[in-house]
């Protein structure tokens, strides 16, 4: 399967999010609770392997920072549109032991989120 881009697998927990800027926005920025468009690639940090993308479904992805997993409604605002951050999810922030499809329990993830839009 797929491997995430410029990514080195690492066995040692992820104990705090952490979000790197790979490209830093010039658009307005994203606050708590916004509605945002982005595209995503999601990773198994402790492999690599990518279980999810927005790609396999269309495209950009819209939805409220107010209804997804801990890690992003965190680790997300503060970018610009247009700007690129990559997450460190330690699974506490994640699925934690319920896990989700093609991610085990306790799993901590690594995302590349791109963010398109504020708004749908």
């Amino acid at each position: 399967g797929d491997k995430m881009d410029n990514y080195t697998p690492s066995a040692t927990p992820i104990t705090v999010l952490k979000g790197v800027d790979t490209i830093v926005g010039t658009g307005d920025t994203v606050k708590a609770g916004d509605t945002i468009t982005a595209d995503y690639v999601g990773a198994l940090a402790a492999t690599g392997q990518v279980f999810d993308a927005s790609a396999k479904h269309g495209g950009p992805i819209s939805f409220p920072l107010s209804g997804v997993i801990a890690g992003w409604s965190q680790g997300i605002p503060g970018m610009k549109v247009g700007g690129a951050r990559r997450l460190y999810i330690p699974a506490s922030l994640a699925y934690r032991t319920q896990g989700n499809q093609g991610i085990p329990a306790n799993s901590d993830l690594v995302f590349d989120v791109t963010v398109t839009k504020i708004g749908k």
